[in-house]
């Protein structure tokens, strides 16, 4: 770089600190104005090293005797603000003597606004695990109120279309004595048993195909075939209530309270749809949960009461045996059955 280069390089520096700097002696041979603003008149003798301790001397150095060039950044303290500059070094080529022109660039601001964003970026990616995380909870709570594929209407549309489903089994289960236990034991006991319970019943009618409907208080309902079609829907729901008698069982013989339920399946039409605006929830009615709901009513504690409709669909792979009462219909006059776990798979059914 000749010196005409320089000078004219110097005249367009304004607002830019510049400085020639010995490349022998790293000693400062010129000063402009803004440079002195920012730096301050420093000891004549004083080396670019001391004014900017940071510099990499070396990388300089070699960086100026390789290509001519040689750009980096320093921050500094000025009146009790931190300023940053870019430093970009240009050997001038021209001159006698090994000169370097310093040009330092306020850049400052620029950092400033790069902090910012990335403030801001971090910001939002935490609002965005915070709605990620947030939604997923909606998600699981919704499921929990309705099955996926009800959610996923009601996601994509904002409704749930009500439905018929035919044919479908549903099962209806209620404890034996509840207001007796209520008023025995504390509440918190209480409620931290049913979450016990009811939750052991959901991973059990999972296993075969099983969606609990809904709880309240003591009564559990669940149903095989909703939204979802299942071909062995009445096996679904005697196999889960099977084992839910029998994980109530298990349980009894090491839990100091005891629980005893009964159980009503039957077999038939319901309605499925979301019911309520504000306070919604995934609900099925329709004549197969009536009956079952009629024939728990029938059940003795720790046994299980099924309708003929069932029963033919489970064809034999369960002990069935008739009970009294006998429900009477005008119409349709139908025992009550009553469905256990087959211990000789070699019986036949008597009904």
């Amino acid at each position: 770089m000749s010196i005409e280069a320089i000078n004219e390089q110097l005249l367009r520096a304004i607002g830019v600190g510049v400085a020639l700097v010995d490349l022998e002696t790293l000693s400062l041979r010129f000063k402009n104005d803004t440079f002195v603003e920012w730096f301050g008149e420093e000891d004549p003798a004083a080396k670019l090293g001391d004014l900017f301790p940071a510099l990499d001397i070396e990388a300089l150095t070699i960086a100026i005797n390789d290509g001519g060039r040689h750009t980096t950044e320093a921050s500094f303290k000025l009146r009790r603000r931190t300023m940053t500059v870019a430093m970009e070094f240009n050997r001038a080529i021209n001159a006698s003597e090994k000169i370097v022109v310093l040009v330092c660039q306020n850049i400052t601001r620029i950092k400033e606004l790069e902090s910012m964003i990335d403030s801001y970026s971090m910001m939002v990616e935490r609002n965005t695990l915070e709605i990620k995380r947030e939604k997923e909870q909606v998600e699981k709570l919704l499921l929990n109120m309705m099955p996926r594929a009800a959610y996923e209407e009601y996601k994509s549309s904002g409704i749930v279309a009500p439905r018929v489903f035919d044919p479908v089994s549903v099962l209806t289960l209620n404890f034996v004595g509840f207001d007796d236990l209520l008023n025995e034991h504390d509440p918190g006991v209480m409620v931290s048993e049913l979450n016990d319970i009811y939750s052991a019943f959901d991973r059990i009618g999972e296993q075969f195909g099983c969606e609990r409907i809904r709880t309240n208080g003591d009564s559990y309902i669940a149903v095989s075939g909703v939204p979802d079609p299942m071909a062995d829907h009445a096996f679904a729901v005697a196999n889960a209530a099977v084992r839910f008698l029998r994980y109530l069982g298990q349980r009894n013989a090491s839990h100091p309270i005891k629980w005893e339920a009964r159980i009503g399946i039957a077999t038939g039409s319901v309605i499925g749809s979301v019911v309520g605006v504000q306070k919604y929830i995934y609900d099925v009615f329709g004549p197969a949960v009536t009956k079952a709901l009629e024939l728990r009513g029938f059940a003795a504690p720790m046994t299980i009461t099924a309708d003929e409709t069932t029963v033919e669909l489970l064809d034999g792979r369960f002990e069935i045996n008739a009970s009294e009462p006998a429900l009477h219909d005008e119409e349709n006059p139908q025992q009550i059955l009553s469905l256990s776990e087959r211990k000789e798979p070699a019986l036949k059914s008597q009904i």
